[in-house]
């Protein structure tokens, strides 16, 4: 039997709601499918499967909240027998006359307030005395459920996992800045035969070089965990995007070290589109394994990120500056426990080395 658990959808995640199932007992599923959605405090994310099998039992149901890790469906993997359903308990005998309930007592002031306020005041229970129903009673169930604050609860989410992140990691910081001269030529001239729609951001060749330089030095692209650096086979880019109603969510491109620049261009626009209309998948959020933040369209000429646990590096790249050429800072927080300023050093240069031949990326 597979137990299918709440994954962990980043370190600022403790729990999550589920909004819905996507499935129903004895649907087959195959890794990767998307069987439910569930509420962070940053977005509603699909949620996929990882493992093929057939779905024998919903455990939690829609609107419960659970933490990370339980389990909240059972499945029937391939070749197991499905389990033999337990004989149902003989139903108690019903007695042939039961008496109706009694009704609770209802003051006539709040049986008039009810009225007014188009309450029922039959699914109220009292607080008055002997359980009667009161005016105050009427007139919380009248009123509604305070808002939400979704920003406000995203931004404790971000407050948890940046205090944690300040906490554990011992994070140094370094910059360099980068010539784009050859960058920007080879960039304008590259869109200028492309259509509009196909048209190839900067942002694009950054994430595209700091994936290259992972592979270089794998010390940047990982995860510490259980007091040890497991590094990544592949680079999954957490992009940092704004939202619109407020707050930063990084979910991440896959694989970014064998994308073509159009494909990454296509992949990172459609990452965008659906971080902001709340459309994630959980993959993409569970695994980046290296940051990218892009304060450039601000005016903000450096950037010194926090690392986001359990990874180990975050990279930032600042506003363009044009005079006399074109340049950008590019910055580095990175986890002494992984790497060093040294290592660091090589990394930041590697990374400016590969945006002097932006047609090999």
């Amino acid at each position: 039997m597979i137990e299918f658990k709440l994954p962990s959808l980043g370190a600022d995640m403790d729990e999550g709601k589920l909004l819905q199932w996507k499935v129903k007992p004895g649907d087959k599923v195959k890794r990767g499918d998307l069987v439910a959605v569930v509420e962070t405090p940053k977005a509603a994310v699909d949620i996929e499967i990882w493992q093929d099998g057939v779905v024998h039992e919903l455990i939690t149901q829609p609107g419960t909240t659970i933490p990370v890790g339980t389990v909240m469906a059972r499945l029937i993997g391939e070749g197991e027998a499905p389990p033999a359903l337990a004989p149902k308990a003989a139903a108690a005998p019903v007695p042939s006359a039961a008496p109706p309930p009694s009704r609770h007592a209802v003051s006539p002031a709040a049986r008039k307030h009810a009225r007014e306020l188009g309450v029922d005041v039959e699914q109220l229970t009292g607080t008055g005395p002997h359980g009667a129903v009161t005016v105050e009673d009427v007139d919380k169930a009248a009123k509604p459920a305070a808002p939400v604050d979704r920003n406000a609860e995203m931004r404790k989410a971000i407050a948890a996992a940046m205090s944690r992140s300040k906490r554990e990691i011992p994070h140094y910081y370094l910059s360099e800045t980068v010539s784009l001269e050859r960058a920007a030529a080879w960039l304008e001239a590259e869109n200028a035969r492309r259509p509009l729609p196909e048209r190839i951001l900067m942002a694009v060749l950054y994430l595209k070089a700091v994936a290259l330089a992972c592979k270089a030095y794998p010390d940047m692209n990982g995860h510490y965990v259980d007091n040890a650096f497991r590094p990544a086979a592949s680079v999954h880019v957490g992009v940092a995007i704004s939202l619109r109603q407020g707050g930063l969510i990084a979910p991440a491109i896959h694989e970014v070290e064998k994308l073509p620049l159009p494909e990454l261009m296509k992949k990172l626009a459609d990452l965008v589109k659906r971080a902001r209309a709340g459309s994630l998948r959980s993959s993409e959020m569970s695994d980046p394994t290296i940051t990218v933040t892009n304060l450039g369209e601000g005016g903000v000429q450096t950037v010194f990120g926090i690392i986001y646990p359990p990874q180990v590096a975050l990279v930032g790249f600042g506003s363009v500056s044009r005079a006399p050429a074109p340049t950008v800072v590019a910055s580095l927080a990175a986890d002494h426990r992984v790497s060093d300023g040294h290592r660091g050093a090589l990394f930041l240069a590697e990374i400016a080395n590969l945006l002097q031949h932006p047609e090999t990326l």
